[in-house]
């Protein structure tokens, strides 16, 4: 029964979120080190996809790795843009630009050092995918990685990329 009742807070917190817009739960710009509201990171009137990822996290990791190389594919057939948000501690940020720098990312990098934004969208577990529609509105969440679930989730930008 508790289970029930969480999902249904979660379900809640997501429709909210859904039709407030994008928390303003400020994230820092790992490349930068300048602290950004998360709604700015969005470009309005563009499909957004992000990926919350820790660097302790082998799925999240493997995950950006895969959508990382389907990426110059995908941009010719959707217009998008891609960030990554960390969820590990202020104490990491070091480690997240490594491990950025090292895999050759090419688009930006946050990191949520206190967990609030995490708990702005209320999620608990990485990775935890979120796609954004043109109007600033979060369209598509995903928990977990599974190897080819990146079909589902070109298909939903694909979509939203289309939607007037």
């Amino acid at each position: 029964m508790k289970k029930i009742a969480f999902a249904i807070a979660c379900l809640l917190a997501t429709v909210s979120l859904n039709a407030q817009g994008l928390p303003s739960t400020e994230i820092k710009d790992v490349s930068s080190g300048k602290k950004i509201a998360f709604g700015q990171t969005v470009e309005k009137g563009k499909v957004t996809l992000i990926s919350f990822w820790a660097t302790w996290c082998v799925p999240c990791k493997k995950e950006i790795k895969n959508l990382r190389l389907k990426l110059p594919e995908w941009k010719k057939e959707a217009d998008f843009n891609y960030m990554t948000v960390s969820i590990d501690e202020s104490r990491s940020e070091g480690l997240v630009r490594t491990y950025a720098i090292s895999q050759g990312w090419d688009f930006p990098f946050y990191i949520d050092p206190n967990s609030d934004l995490k708990r702005s969208l209320s999620f608990q577990n990485v990775p935890y995918t979120v796609i954004i529609d043109k109007n600033g509105k979060i369209a598509f969440t995903h928990t977990g990685y599974e190897e080819g679930g990146e079909a589902e989730i070109f298909a939903k930008i694909k979509e939203l990329s289309a939607a007037k």
